[in-house]
């Protein structure tokens, strides 16, 4: 399932690609025909992205509301005169005179009103690249986090309690902390609790400018560098000169800048980097988590 960042980056390319322009919207597999019928030709004001959610706003308070889910995708790109023919199952298209974003296999596709936009971030928890937002406070994610005995590894994925961490960054932040993913939530101290989120706020604006999960120290490291004193919370679809859904490309325009490596994440018996014991795995909230049982001691 895309995590946080992906749907923070797609809200920049589509702010990048279509703010301020009137979109053409229609619905070329067939299950979102009226909804795609009143957003056309409206201005598209913005977009933005809280958790896994995302929202385009359209003039006239008419918001375009997703959840990519397991599968889906929403490629934001450029084209010099008229957009390619629609491939596969396209439930919404974006048109404008310099680009088209194409929306496929999502879980959530719905026309919402700015009430219900509300009504939504209202169940959410915290979002680690919304620091400084008004009511993101970490404080929310400690009180709903003392109130479960499930697993911290759970927690985590709860996005009720912080927003937008998928499987990926949960087994990773962990690791870097070192944390027992299965030690109960009422049980971990706030201290450890907001060290990984300070964690995440550091990293997942990696993620946004790079296009992927990055969470290895030497990989950081090489990511400092290619940003080149630019920070990546403040990332811009221009820098790369292409818009994010063109996957592997960045500063330069360069390709396949960064290998796609972790400390545990799908590395199920092989030996950690750090004590070289081999590297668990369980299914935990659905879905496969990984650890070091060596390293990870810590409540």
């Amino acid at each position: 399932m895309p995590e946080g960042h992906t749907l923070h980056r797609l809200a920049g390319a589509l702010q990048h690609a279509f703010a301020g322009r009137p979109a053409v919207v229609t619905s070329p597999q067939g299950r979102f025909v009226e909804g795609a019928a009143l957003l056309s030709g409206r201005v598209v004001e913005g977009a933005q992205a809280y958790g896994k959610h995302l929202f385009v706003h359209f003039a006239g308070e008419a918001v375009l509301h997703v959840h990519l889910g397991l599968i889906g995708s929403f490629d934001v790109l450029p084209h010099d005169a008229d957009p390619p023919e629609p491939v596969g199952a396209v439930r919404v298209r974006m048109v404008n005179d310099r680009a088209y974003a194409d929306l496929r296999g999502a879980t959530l596709v719905r026309l919402a009103t700015p009430e219900e936009v509300e009504a939504t971030l209202a169940r959410l928890g915290p979002d680690p690249l919304r620091v400084g937002a008004p009511g993101n406070d970490p404080q929310r994610s400690l009180i709903r986090l003392a109130r479960t005995g499930r697993s911290v590894a759970e927690c985590l994925m709860d996005q009720s309690i912080i927003a937008g961490v998928g499987n990926v960054y949960r087994a990773e932040v962990l690791f870097r902390h070192p944390i027992d993913p299965f030690v109960p939530g009422n049980k971990v101290t706030a201290r450890s609790w907001l060290a990984m989120w300070e964690d995440l706020v550091a990293l997942l604006p990696y993620g946004v400018a790079f296009g992927q999960i990055i969470t290895l120290d030497s990989q950081l490291e090489r990511a400092r560098e290619l940003l080149d004193g630019r920070d990546p919370a403040a990332y811009d679809p221009s820098w790369g000169g292409v818009m994010p859904g063109e996957r592997g490309r960045f500063v330069r325009g360069a390709p396949g800048l960064l290998e796609r490596d972790y400390y545990v994440y799908k590395r199920a018996g092989e030996p950690c980097l750090v004590c070289g014991s081999r590297i668990r795995t369980a299914v935990v909230a659905g879905r496969n988590l990984f650890w070091c049982g060596r390293c990870q001691r810590r409540h």
